[in-house]
């Protein structure tokens, strides 16, 4: 069997999803190399929540085969479902699996991967198969190596595959997949179907798995997290699974991925709050402080309601990291807009931001709307949020100083000094000697300087 290197690109839940096919790779036989360089197979787990995100993966396909050109590249998952023609036009490309068919990655990929793969897969591009192509970017839709394209109507059940233990200090757990919102902006509805979940039982028996291997923290993921188990009959709610996690398993860490505004309840607050097995870590989407902006989103909140839910998970967990996905450049987004969700975020808690220029997807609302506005507005938005982001963490980090707190860690290493992640979700630096990966350690705090917390020797 060939040699392969993959890389996974986006949320954790891609995250999640590219651990789980590269089990599946090992176990069909495939051998992992260290870089694409020399590797005979390059898989590429893929995103397509902007159109950045799509041409970083039309530029990797490009570069791999200009420096490796012998080498075959697979192109899974969103980008993938999304337009599997654009990607099976690019040279290099033999295969296209979307998210409808990557359980199956291994036995798709392994007949054209075989030292006749080439010339089969040559005879077997289907225009049929191909009819969720979307021109963009005057990209050629005419497959230019006869890549095999595996995308079809994504299946109502959770197709479930194991990560490896030993893939991340801080495996990520996905438990649920898809998203029944429609919120103006996203695609992730149509290339990940609707919201379904993995089963209680199953859950609980990964956790266990992940636990026996010795993983200290386990991260809980979904494309749309707070929407676990409401498809289940009877339905199970997201805190009654977490109590069960906490019951039935032994794990020293849980922490939760990004979860929806709607879904912060008060009694999620309240669990996570008063279980120290849980991170002290909120990652709550916002979008916008405009509420103009979420109506013409069609997000599910407004921004009192928001604001509201923040408050509390400070007033509960006063040391708790918070932080917020935002959005800028929609489709009328005036000045007045913008200055809004500026002031908004000021006006809370926050200790970080993820923030994302708008960019239009095909297929969905929001592209068809007037009012689009100008690259260059939209990249000064950016800038200025992106700025305000980092003063919120600078000042988060330097109230840390003289603090202990609980951190893990990782497997890496920054100037010759071991990295950890603390519950609150801040990188801290260790005294090079202080312990190996995967170790759960209270540590002093000394200061803070570029990104990163320093602790004091001898107070680990």
């Amino acid at each position: 069997m060939p040699t392969f290197h993959l890389t996974s690109f986006g949320c954790r839940a891609s995250q999640a999803d590219g651990s789980a096919i590269k089990r599946q790779l090992l176990e069909a036989g495939f051998e992992e190399s260290s870089t694409f360089g020399h590797t005979q197979v390059a898989v590429l787990n893929t995103c397509t929540v902007t159109a950045a995100a799509d041409a970083e993966i039309r530029r990797m396909i490009r570069r791999i085969h200009r420096e490796n050109p012998d080498c075959r590249i697979v192109v899974a998952g969103c980008y993938a479902q999304r337009a599997p023609g654009q990607l099976a036009g690019l040279q290099g490309v033999i295969c296209v699996v979307g998210n409808s068919d990557k359980h199956r990655i291994a036995e798709l990929i392994e007949p054209a991967c075989s030292p006749i793969g080439k010339s089969i897969a040559a005879r077997a591009y289907s225009e049929q198969q191909a009819t969720h192509c979307v021109d963009e970017d005057s990209i050629s839709q005419q497959p230019a190596s006869g890549a095999q394209v595996f995308v079809g109507p994504i299946a109502p059940e959770f197709h479930f595959a194991p990560v490896f233990a030993d893939d991340r200090t801080r495996p990520t757990l996905k438990i649920q997949d898809g998203c029944n919102a429609r919120c103006s902006f996203c695609v992730i509805p149509e290339v990940r179907g609707r919201s379904r979940s993995l089963g209680v039982e199953q859950v609980i028996a990964e956790a266990r798995r992940l636990e026996a291997a010795g993983t200290k923290e386990i991260v809980l993921s979904g494309i749309n997290l707070g929407s676990y188990g409401r498809e289940f009959t009877p339905r199970v709610g997201f805190v009654e699974l977490l109590d069960r996690i906490l019951e039935k398993t032994a794990i020293a860490r849980l922490r939760i991925s990004s979860i929806e505004p709607m879904d912060v309840t008060p009694r999620l607050i309240d669990r996570v709050a008063g279980e120290p097995r849980f991170a002290q870590h909120f990652h709550i989407p916002l979008q916008s402080g405009s509420d103009r902006i979420l109506r013409q989103m069609n997000r599910r909140y407004w921004t009192r309601q928001y604001a509201e839910k923040i408050r509390t998970v400070r007033k509960r967990m006063p040391d708790a990291a918070i932080g917020a996905d935002v959005m800028v450049g929609f489709p009328g987004e005036t000045e007045a807009d913008f200055n809004a969700t500026a002031e908004f975020i000021e006006s809370l808690p926050f200790t970080y931001l993820h923030v994302f220029p708008y960019s239009a997807r095909p297929g969905t609302s929001a592209a068809a709307m007037a009012e689009q506005l100008n690259g260059r507005v939209i990249h000064e938005r950016a800038r200025h949020l992106l700025a305000l982001g980092s003063s919120l963490k600078r000042k988060f980090m330097a109230a840390q100083e003289g603090r202990t707190l609980s951190v893990l860690t990782l497997d890496e290493t920054h100037d010759g000094q071991r990295v950890a992640l603390s519950a609150n979700y801040l990188r801290v630096l260790l005294p090079q000697s202080a312990a190996p990966a995967n170790q759960l350690l209270d540590v002093k705090i000394g200061g803070a300087d570029e990104g990163f917390l320093y602790a004091i020797a001898g107070a680990c």
